[in-house]
């Protein structure tokens, strides 16, 4: 058996793991990763972040095509069965296979393609699909072995007509009517997806609304939109049993409800990826959720070994994953470093959404004297032009000093265009008000515009 000595041994190439991989060899460590798949990019490029997100682009391409009265020139509306929906978005997954096995090989960091197991704190023994064994002896190891969905033991996962998140993605057909259950991040976003591919949708949630974290208006312009194309939200539900046959799947329902459709996708929870690592012959315990505990320096409790990404929790975002990862790094090489607590949240539904900072909830609860800046997209000429005129952006800020507490925006481009709000958000002082998009010339037309029209909204409130 070979043994490899390291600086450090990066267990993941998800983008916690990569980020720290990069980091650690662009600063003179001798630096290598293992990966359990044959291929680079973890969870995020195969079966998460990525896939969804490129299917979600081509189905409102579709959307867009079938809605828009000037290509009836072309021809009629057109539907698109699912795998070839998914097929064209594997060109983009071979696309970032192909440059994130660029970056390992342009910083000279070792890729070890197999299943890591610790043998001892600073050892690890890594078996690929031919039984083989390398031992890597590392001096600090990051654990970025990302996370999967929770799988309940009660639902029969190899039943061809029930998927979850990941086994979605081989869905070889397009089934008429589909109950997800689930209805947070994943849940919404495939909600969109099948939706917007004509497929009948019944949402299960098990709460009294969806995406609660969310400020309260933008969960209902959500769960307006997604009833607007098709999709039907049942709030306050349990599963009482999941059966499948050859034609399709019943669920029964703890309320009474029996619902029957050609396709059932379970998309509640996630479970972190620690059950190969061994960690119980270094003394490391995960907990329920399969999730190690790290401190503020993302040190586990021994702590040259750090954890990043999905398999510590929240936020479970890759932009997250690849700053934690980065910093864990930065901690573990003596730089300076900072613990990632204030992330934008980005979801990909159709329209998208994504908000930074507190909710209206949030500041009344706290008792805070705020005032709310909107401008909505249908006022707006760039929407105008596109015909992306759904949607809005809501800026609230304190009544007197002006201090900006939350951006939250709806419809197309949301991801992009929060950033220009946390952009100022996190400056210090006067320059964090209400005033500096008043004062800031913005291309016309565009969509960052926006900000300009919320931020007279505002001030025509207060003064």
């Amino acid at each position: 058996m070979a043994v490899h000595n390291y600086d450090v041994v990066v267990i993941g190439t998800g983008p916690a793991g990569e980020s720290a991989a990069i980091n650690a060899a662009k600063h003179g460590k001798r630096v290598a990763v293992v990966e359990k798949q044959p291929v680079v990019g973890g969870n995020c490029t195969h079966w998460g972040t990525i896939p969804s997100k490129a299917l979600r682009h081509q189905v409102k391409q579709i959307m867009a095509f079938n809605t828009n009265r000037m290509f009836r020139d072309i021809g009629e509306p057109r539907w698109f069965s699912f795998p070839r929906v998914m097929e064209r978005s594997r060109v983009t997954i071979d696309q970032q296979v192909e440059m994130r096995t660029r970056f390992y090989a342009r910083n000279r960091i070792d890729l070890f393609s197999g299943v890591a197991r610790f043998k001892d704190e600073h050892t690890l023994l890594i078996r690929d699909r031919q039984e083989a064994l390398e031992e890597l002896v590392a001096q600090k190891i990051v654990i970025a072995t990302g996370s999967r969905p929770y799988r309940p033991a009660d639902i029969n996962f190899r039943h061809p007509r029930i998927y979850e998140s990941d086994t979605i993605l081989s869905l070889s057909h397009t089934p008429r009517t589909l109950i997800i259950f689930g209805a947070g991040v994943i849940g919404c976003e495939y909600a969109s997806i099948f939706s917007g591919l004509g497929v009948k949708v019944d949402l299960i949630n098990n709460r009294d609304s969806l995406l609660s974290f969310l400020d309260d208006e933008i969960s209902d312009a959500l769960s307006y939109h997604l009833r607007k194309h098709g999709v039907l939200i049942r709030h306050h539900e349990e599963y009482e049993r999941v059966e499948g046959d050859e034609s399709g799947v019943t669920v029964y329902l703890k309320s009474g409800k029996k619902l029957r459709a050609d396709a059932f996708l379970w998309a509640n929870g996630r479970t972190g990826n620690t059950d190969e690592l061994g960690l119980e012959n270094i003394g490391l315990e995960a907990n329920g959720r399969g999730q190690l505990q790290v401190d503020d320096h993302y040190r586990t409790a021994i702590p040259h070994i750090y954890a990043a990404g999905d398999v510590i929790g929240w936020p479970s975002l890759a932009s997250a994953a690849y700053d934690q990862g980065l910093n864990a790094c930065d901690e573990l090489l003596d730089r300076d470093y900072r613990y990632v607590n204030e992330v934008p949240t980005g979801i990909y539904t159709i329209p998208e959404i994504s908000s930074f900072g507190r909710t209206e909830r949030e500041l009344t609860e706290a008792r805070v004297p705020y005032e709310v800046a909107q401008a909505f997209f249908k006022d707006t000429a760039r929407a105008q032009i596109t015909g992306d005129t759904v949607g809005m952006l809501k800026i609230l800020f304190h009544q007197d000093t002006l201090e900006i507490y939350g951006i939250h925006c709806f419809g197309d481009q949301a991801s992009e265009i929060v950033h220009i709000g946390q952009a100022i958000m996190q400056q210090k002082g006067e320059a964090n008000t209400l005033k500096y998009f008043v004062n800031t010339t913005f291309n016309y037309p565009t969509m960052a515009e926006a900000y300009r029209v919320a931020a007279q909204n505002g001030l025509n409130r207060v003064f």
